[in-house]
Order: structure tokens, then C-alpha cells, then sequence
């Protein structure tokens, strides 16, 4: 017992003090652990037998892992998400696959032995990729997305793989030491086919499980409203699973996986990932450290340029295909650097089935071992590679903001101008096109022009406040200008300049504030529009009509405050000076003052009976003008 405490105080304190330390770096906490282990094992030599029953104690992180992420994938997710299924994840896997089985071969390994090395080095590290995806924010971009569907169809890969591997075997399947278990001993005596078929068969009964026997009996335990048992529900779904799958001598986080996905739907899904999700962290931590752990230096030391070549190699091959698949698909540089750099290791699984195999007498023992080296020392190398991908992202970055791209050849001119295709000027757009008339549409953003177009807008990229990609857009014919700039200085410029060149151009000008109005008038806007007034005074209707007021006199007590807000604007506008700040302009303010009042009054005067009780006859009432020289 003392030994087992003393053994856990070291476990415990050499996680506090690595990750911190290289998650302050930038390195991940994937790498902190890795190091952990290094630490515990190869530098303290703690990696006795103790460390070998971590190690299967730590496993169960990647299979909670597995659990969760199949709590989040419905069936019908899965159905929508086939074509990158197949599409990235199909070919990286046959890819890769296709490359190793030659390699070997040309290394004078058999077709067996060639296979299994290439179904094993096929896969990527789940749990690191994820894991550092996550930290680094980066599962919204579309690399970190196509990344996530690779991984997920390699999970999905491995059942095949699994039930491939005895068909593979040479031999009868070897019970290896301390494996003399009931499941074990029935596997053992098994040929390969049956104990293919074997292994379908549990595959299907994890998904009737999943279907029809797990929701009942939640709700059973559910009925005794005692948070602990809760808990103690959650963990029997994922150990119950992995020991069926263990009998049969399937890896468990697949038969979690699938679990996962079949309660996707149901009511208990959040319930069972908040119970699993405190265990998978500490236990995905602590498999981690196993790995790094588990690194058999002494190998190591005897071969380091065959194994860093190995590793080396792996790499650039997993790499290649990644970067060839990506290209196909036309990501982005950013993108493809991304999805290429976070899948060029091999995976956790991969031990799972370097023992399989080894157990199947499938692959060598010392080959076996070397390649579980390569395997942790490629996922030692990760977070480096993230890290490249980071210095990568920024170049990237840096050179497209330093290299701007020459403007589109316009090919044809209509009679509206939108310049600015954001939030704004996106909805002017859409309700002008839908209502039959053709646009010319102009920004400076290329990424949003190019998604526009896939969205069936076209525009084209330029900087609007540039004379000749105006001229280029027709604003000598044109007969409307938008004016919908982000940049308040760059909207004041362009309306000023097309001002200049038509006077009889109709132009209406997006305003940020009161100051950009006053500003837009002086440049020569017709119409400007401010950019939350009318959304304010939306939801100050919506007030009113739910303090009792009708529908009609809520939209009158609106269209007042707007038509006054509006006439006062140019008034306000020759008071403006920029010269002056607008807080020491007592001119603006007392006139500001005295049309607030008068706005008051007409409205007192308006509704000084109150909301009415039902509808009441439409007045027009005093023209605003009137009002502001009462």
C-alpha cells in the first residue's frame, strides 16, 4: 500500500509540475504528459510491472474518449457526413495503407506482415489531435473540421481492421502471458474465420445494446434520484461494453464508440457525458504518460537512426498523402498545412493492434517492438508539428496581408452599385436582387466575396474607394450607389469622391453613428441610414405594443419619432462643426436639448390618454417640420 501511495505522489506530482510548464510554452498538454512519462519511466525508471497495469487501467481515457465523441454523433450526423467519410478519411486510409504494404514489401517483409504494418500506420492519434484541436480552438476551421472526419472514419476503420487481422494469422492464436482468461482461452482455440465472425457478432450485439437495452435501464436507475448512482450507471455502460469486447478480444473504445452513437439521441445524453467526462480527462492524462512511459530507450539506443528514420519516414509519407488529399479538394494554404501537420503520427490504436497482432503471431516480436517505438515517438513529435503549423498559419498570414491581390475584371455593369458586402450590405443585396433588379457588387475582402459566390451572389473583388474600380463598375452609368463600408472613413470617402464625379447619382450611404451622419451630409448623401436606428426603434415598437399599446399606435408613435429624428438630422448636421468637440458645442447641445423636448411634447400630446382600448382612428397629425419650428 505504501509503495502504491509513494508511486501515485510521483505520478501526480510530475503532471502538476510538466503540463503547466508546457502548456505556458505553447507545447500543448499532450506533450506535458508525454514528458511526464518520459520523466517517471526512462529517466526515474519507475516503469516496472506497476507502470504495465497503469497502462491498461489508462486505456480506458481513450475509451471514454471514444464514448463521448460517440455520444455526439447521431446516426444520421454520421449519414451527413459520408462524403467526407469516404471522400478524406476512405482515401488517407487506402492511401497510406497502399504506400506502407509496398514499402514493407520492398523491405522483403510478407504480404501479411506487410498488410498489418499498413492497417496499423494507416491511423492517426485521436486522442492527441483532438485534444490539441480543442486547446488551440481550431475545430471551427475547416482543416480542423476535415482533420476531425479523418479521425473519425479511422475510428470507424478499426472494426474492420480488428476482424481482419485473425484472416492474417499464420499460426494458431498464441494466449500470451497473463491473458489465460475465459475470453481468451476461447479466442485461442478459434481459427481465424470463426473468430472473425466472432467479432461481428459482438460488434452487433453492442448496437442492440446501445438500441434497446441501455435507455430502459437508465431510466430504471434514474427513478431512484440519487446522483451516485448516476455515476455508477455511466461507468457500467462503459465497462460492461469493454468487457465484452475484451472477451472477444476487440479493442474496447470501439464497442464504446458505437455505444456512444446509438444513445446520441436519447434524453440521457448529456447526463452520461457529464458523468464520464471528469474520468476520461484523468485517464486520458494518464495514458498519455504511459506512453511516454513506455518508450523502450534501451531499443532506442541501440538503432536511433533506424527508428528516427523510421519515424521520419512514416511522417513524410502520412504527410504526403494528406497534403495530395487536401489539394484535391482545394483547401485553403491555411487549411491544408492544418490538416496535413495534425494527422502525420500514428495513433493510440495502434498499439491496440500491434499486440493483437502479436498475439495473432502475425508480426515478430522484435518487430513488434520496434514499431511500437516508431508509433510513440511520432506522437512524441505531434505537438511539435502543431507548433510548425502555427509559424506555418502566421507566414501565411503575414505574406497574404503584405501581397494584395489585384482587383477582378468586372465583365458587366448595372444600373445599382452595392460597395461592401457585410452584414449590411449583404441584405441590401439579397432584397434587391430577389426583387428583379441587377447589381454591380464591389469589396475589398476576397475570403467574403468568395463565399458569397458560393452562395449564388456574385461580386467582385476591389477596393470601392479606388477611382478606377469604380470606373471599371460602371459609376459613370450607374444610376444608384450603396454605399455599405465597414470603415466609417473609407464610406465618407467613397460617397464623396462619386459625388464629385455625379451629381445626379442617387447615393445612400450606411452610417455607423450620429457623427458619420453629419459627416455623409457634407460629402453629399441622399439617403443614409444609421446603422442600429432602426433596429432601435423595431424593438421600442415591440415595448410599446407590449405595454398595452395597439399595433397602430405603437407603429404611429414610431413613424413620429422617425420622422422628427430625420428632420432634425440637417439641422443638426449645419450645427456640427469638426473643428469643435461635439461635448463643447453648446450651439448642438441646446438645440439637441430643445428637439428632444419638442419630440416628448408631440408624443404626450399624441398618447396623453394612454394606450388605447381598442383600435383608434389613424391621424395624421402635424408635419414634423411644424413641429421643430413650433
Amino acid at each position: 500500500m505504501a509503495d502504491f501511495l509513494l508511486l501515485a505522489t510521483v505520478y501526480l506530482a510530475t503532471m502538476i509540475v510538466a503540463v503547466p510548464v508546457s502548456t505556458r510554452l505553447g507545447l500543448g498538454s499532450v506533450l506535458g504528459y508525454l514528458i511526464a512519462g518520459i520523466i517517471i519511466g526512462p529517466v526515474l525508471g519507475l516503469s516496472g510491472h506497476e507502470m504495465h497495469d497503469l497502462q491498461h487501467f489508462a486505456e480506458f481515457g481513450v475509451v471514454m474518449m471514444l464514448f463521448i465523441i460517440g455520444l455526439e454523433l447521431e446516426p444520421r450526423v454520421l449519414w451527413g457526413m459520408r462524403k467526407r467519410l469516404v471522400g478524406l478519411g476512405g482515401v488517407q486510409i487506402m492511401g497510406t495503407l497502399g504506400l506502407i504494404f509496398l514499402a514493407a514489401l520492398a523491405l522483403n517483409q510478407t504480404w501479411q506482415v506487410s498488410l498489418a504494418l499498413g492497417m496499423i500506420l494507416s491511423l492517426s492519434s485521436t486522442a492527441i489531435v483532438l485534444q490539441t484541436l480543442s486547446e488551440k480552438n481550431l475545430m471551427q476551421t475547416r482543416g480542423g473540421r476535415d482533420a476531425f472526419a479523418v479521425l473519425l472514419t479511422q475510428d470507424i476503420a478499426v472494426i474492420p481492421m480488428l476482424a481482419l487481422m485473425p484472416l492474417l494469422a499464420t499460426s494458431p492464436i498464441r494466449v500470451v502471458a497473463g491473458d489465460e482468461s475465459l475470453g481468451g482461452a476461447f479466442m485461442a482455440q478459434l481459427p481465424g474465420w470463426a473468430a472473425a465472425v466472432v467479432t461481428l457478432a459482438a460488434i452487433a450485439i453492442v448496437i442492440l445494446i446501445g438500441n434497446y437495452a441501455i435507455r430502459p435501464l437508465f431510466r430504471f436507475v434514474h427513478t431512484a434520484r440519487l446522483r451516485e448512482m448516476d455515476t455508477i450507471m455511466a461507468l457500467f455502460i462503459v465497462v460492461g461494453i469493454a468487457s465484452l469486447m475484451s472477451f472477444v478480444g476487440l479493442s474496447p473504445a470501439l464497442g464504446t464508440f458505437l455505444a456512444g452513437v446509438m444513445l446520441a439521441s436519447s434524453e440521457f445524453k448529456h447526463e452520461l457525458e457529464s458523468q464520464i467526462e471528469p474520468f476520461k480527462g484523468l485517464l486520458l492524462g494518464l495514458f498519455f504518460i504511459t506512453v511516454g512511459a513506455g518508450m523502450d530507450f534501451a531499443l532506442f539506443a541501440e538503432m536511433p537512426i533506424i527508428v528516427i528514420g523510421v519515424t521520419a519516414v512514416l511522417i513524410a509519407i502520412k504527410a504526403g498523402v494528406l497534403h495530395l488529399i487536401a489539394r484535391s479538394v482545394k483547401m485553403a494554404p491555411r487549411d491544408r498545412a492544418l490538416f496535413t501537420l495534425s494527422l502525420a503520427q500514428a495513433g493510440e490504436f495502434g498499439f491496440v493492434l500491434v499486440s493483437y497482432a502479436v498475439a495473432l503471431r502475425v508480426l515478430p516480436d522484435r518487430l513488434a517492438q520496434g514499431f511500437l517505438l516508431v508509433i510513440a515517438l511520432s506522437m512524441l513529435v505531434t505537438p511539435l508539428l502543431f507548433i510548425a503549423n502555427d509559424k506555418i498559419s502566421r507566414r501565411l498570414a503575414e505574406a497574404a496581408a503584405e501581397q494584395p491581390h489585384r482587383p477582378d475584371q468586372i465583365e458587366e455593369q448595372q444600373p445599382i452599385i452595392i460597395a461592401g458586402i457585410g452584414r449590411f450590405g449583404q441584405v441590401v443585396n439579397r432584397l434587391v436582387t430577389h426583387s428583379g433588379l441587377k447589381t454591380t457588387v464591389l469589396d475589398h475582402d476576397l475570403k467574403l466575396i468568395q463565399l458569397m459566390r458560393r452562395y449564388g451572389f456574385k461580386g467582385y473583388f476591389g477596393d470601392p474607394t479606388r477611382p478606377e474600380v469604380l470606373a471599371a463598375a460602371g459609376l459613370d452609368r450607374a444610376q444608384i450607389l450603396v454605399a455599405a463600408l465597414d470603415n466609417p472613413d473609407s464610406n465618407v470617402q467613397l460617397v464623396r469622391y462619386a459625388r464629385e464625379k455625379r451629381p445626379d447619382l442617387k447615393i445612400i450611404a450606411r452610417a455607423r453613428d450620429r457623427i458619420t451622419v453629419y459627416q455623409l451630409y457634407a460629402a453629399g448623401a441622399d439617403h443614409i441610414v444609421r446603422e442600429m436606428f432602426d433596429a432601435s426603434l423595431r424593438a421600442g415598437r415591440y415595448a410599446l405594443e407590449n405595454a398595452g399599446f395597439s399595433e397602430y399606435e405603437a407603429h404611429e408613435a414610431e413613424t413620429i419619432f422617425y420622422k422628427i429624428d430625420r428632420a432634425s438630422l440637417r439641422e443638426l448636421a449645419e450645427l456640427w462643426d469638426p473643428a469643435v468637440p461635439i461635448e463643447e458645442n453648446e450651439a448642438y447641445i441646446n438645440r439637441t436639448v430643445q428637439i428632444n423636448q419638442k419630440l416628448e411634447a408631440a408624443l404626450m400630446e399624441r398618447f396623453s390618454h394612454g394606450p388605447a382600448a381598442g383600435p383608434i382612428v389613424p391621424d395624421r397629425g402635424p408635419e414634423p417640420e411644424d413641429i421643430l419650428n413650433s
